[in-house]
């Protein structure tokens, strides 16, 4: 076994590698090879797929894990806290409030179904609400926080995870394709689907960046980060809500206000800033013609178009490290009444947000 620092080393190396492999390979084939002005290939669907057959073929999730996974916990949260400079304030305040319209619904209705249609499956009361509480809000963060306060086992936890890794590397290379079929005419609900119904931060990122490259829009990418972010701060409702429930059967005391504190995602307040900081420059241009005497209008253009570059190759660098961390034999083990249970719920997730949005956009 290799020491932890040549861990680190080479897990985030091998993720950088694989993604501007997969960003270039995508502009070769698509442009040299098949003659498009933009490919349809998108880099994150290659990154994914290198990722997955990197970790099959060789022992590279062995040697590397503590790399790959800083790839995935920091690298995400970094890709993600500097896209915050493509919005102003109020584009996120009005995607945000458009997504929580659609996200509520989603979130009740999954939580009833759940507990109206655990016994029809044969499903455990808890690993049930970990499947549920997974797919309606934030994939294996929600999970992770969720199985500690409802007293679930390790076996649970992981399963729930698998469960939901299956679905929603499904649901990020399939669903920017069904969003443009319901609404091609509208990319802002394109965007609240993609946020509101798929599993994962990482993979909303994605589908959204492979909706914007094969329906030129931005617009579509920005909402559906926007409501996959909001989406994210309902763990502070739904979590200790559960976790009140749970207690309540053993007859035991609930601290809300830490567990607020403990699965708030912070790195929602570093998107917040940058969301303000463009929010002043753009104010100060406009006012004044400079921001506060220092930049004018191209640098700032090009300062903005330097860290949303740098932002999608965040994020294709965190895309192949899930690849990395795909383990197919481990995808394999789910039991059968788990996989169509996960299955069942993210398809009425998916039918909720696409009903929610037609009824009120």
């Amino acid at each position: 076994m290799v020491n932890k620092t040549t861990n680190i080393f080479i897990g985030i190396l091998t993720s950088i590698i694989i993604a501007i492999i997969s960003i270039n390979a995508s502009a070769f084939f698509g442009k040299e090879l098949l003659g498009f002005n933009k490919s349809p290939i998108s880099p994150i669907f290659l990154s994914l797929l290198s990722g997955i057959i990197v970790a099959n073929f060789t022992k590279m999730s062995l040697i590397a894990n503590i790399g790959i996974e800083i790839c995935i916990k920091y690298f995400l949260k970094a890709g993600i806290i500097l896209m915050g400079i493509r919005l102003g304030i109020n584009d996120m305040l009005s995607f945000g409030l458009k997504g929580i319209l659609v996200i509520t619904p989603c979130i009740i209705l999954t939580i009833i179904l759940v507990e109206k249609t655990r016994s029809y499956f044969s499903i455990p009361s808890k690993m049930a609400t970990l499947i549920g509480v997974g797919t309606s809000i934030c994939g294996a963060t929600a999970i992770v926080a969720t199985g500690p306060v409802i007293h679930a086992k390790k076996e649970e936890i992981a399963f729930a995870i698998v469960n939901i890794t299956i679905f929603g590397i499904f649901a990020m290379l399939f669903y920017p394709f069904l969003a443009h079929f319901f609404f091609s005419s509208n990319p802002i609900s394109a965007g609240l689907f993609l946020g509101s119904s798929i599993h994962e931060t990482a993979q909303v990122a994605g589908a959204g960046m492979i909706y914007a490259d094969q329906f030129f829009s931005s617009e579509a990418f920005d909402t559906s980060t926007v409501t996959k972010l909001v989406r994210n701060t309902f763990m502070i409702i739904v979590i200790p809500y559960f976790s009140i429930q749970n207690n309540k059967l053993n007859g035991l005391k609930t601290n809300f206000s830490k567990q607020v504190y403990q699965i708030f995602p912070l790195f929602i307040l570093g998107f917040i800033f940058f969301v303000i900081l463009r929010t002043i420059g753009d104010y100060n241009l406009e006012k004044n013609g400079s921001i506060f005497g220092l930049i004018n209008f191209e640098t700032w253009t090009m300062l903005i178009d330097t860290i949303s570059r740098l932002s999608k190759f965040l994020l294709i660098i965190a895309m192949s490290a899930i690849g990395i961390s795909i383990n197919i034999k481990k995808l394999r083990s789910i039991g059968f009444q788990i996989f169509y249970y996960g299955l069942f719920i993210s398809a009425f997730v998916g039918l909720v947000s696409i009903g929610t949005i037609h009824l009120i956009f």
